[in-house]
């Protein structure tokens, strides 16, 4: 503890910040659909999954990173269309469990369907050769990729910020995140805004996981660990709530990063251990609404 200084004390905070990000974009598409479509979507790490791998072929056949960042979440985005449309609207009104059940069982499916064409092995995923490398940070040397992530997130927050509120359709979804009623007795057709709002959750999951491959690898299963550890950050910051996974998600990742440097043997812990804190102070989350579960 005596060789702790400042600076890497400030490095393992951006490094949290980077975590953070993935969480971020993960659990908004999380948020969003079930703040929404009242949907608990089990299958959204495989679609954080299938991103990764997406990217993955497109850069075996030529492509580059920067293509990817486009095409990735239009492919993902597209797929969540079709799954919401083929799949779960029929489901609707049936109670929350249905579409859980679907969801579940889906993702079983997809990383099944991963493993067949890929393999069950994983690959490793080059990081940008214009993203390799370290920048000074003013404390230390910090990956250039991190960096890039962290700005990314910031990117993409921005554009759904702008598209909720400045666009009709933000307007109804808003509306009808907090009233669903009141969406369908103004005459809005709300299974076109409920199909827009899955495959924006979807998309921005597969974007996640292009992001997260230069970090960690592409594997059947990489989807599985964050979408447990994105349910956290989900009930900490408020169930369907993005403000409240924006928050929660920086949280957690420097929660995480910062355990990972005094006691990287309770870092995965500590995740849970923030849950139960937030849940017994504040059961709804940060910015979640009491009884919005019953």
């Amino acid at each position: 503890m005596a060789g702790l200084s400042f600076d890497l004390i400030a490095l393992q905070l951006f490094a949290g910040l980077a975590l953070g990000a993935i969480y971020v974009l993960f659990a908004i598409g999380l948020s969003l659909i079930f703040g929404m479509l009242t949907v608990v979507n089990f299958a959204h790490g495989a679609f954080y999954m299938v991103g990764a791998y997406v990217g993955l072929y497109l850069i075996s056949i030529g492509g580059n990173f920067w293509i990817c960042l486009v095409a990735v979440p239009i492919v993902i985005g597209l797929f969540g269309l079709a799954v919401e449309r083929v799949l779960i609207r029929p489901l609707y009104g049936r109670g929350i469990d249905y579409p859980l059940l679907l969801t579940f069982g889906l993702s079983y499916v997809m990383v099944e369907c991963v493993r067949i064409a890929f393999g069950k092995t994983g690959y490793p995923f080059d990081t940008p050769e214009v993203l390799q490398g370290a920048v000074d940070i003013g404390v230390g040397y910090f990956p250039l990729y991190r960096l890039f992530v962290i700005g990314a997130t910031a990117v993409v927050l921005l554009a759904l910020w702008l598209f909720l509120e400045k666009t009709s359709y933000g307007l109804i979804i808003r509306a009808g995140a907090r009233d669903p009623q009141i969406v369908r007795v103004l005459g809005v057709d709300v299974s076109r805004v409920w199909l827009i709002v899955f495959g924006i959750g979807t998309a921005i999951a597969g974007f996640a996981g292009l992001l997260a491959a230069p970090l960690q690898g592409v594997i059947p299963e990489m989807g599985g660990t964050i979408l447990a550890e994105a349910f956290v950050v989900t009930v900490v910051g408020g169930m369907g709530s993005i403000g409240g996974a924006v928050l929660a998600g920086l949280l957690v990742g420097v929660v995480v990063s910062m355990t990972s440097l005094f006691a990287p043997e309770m870092a995965k812990v500590s995740i849970f251990a923030l849950m139960a804190i937030v849940l017994i102070v504040r059961p709804q989350g940060f910015f979640g609404r009491a009884g919005l579960m019953s």
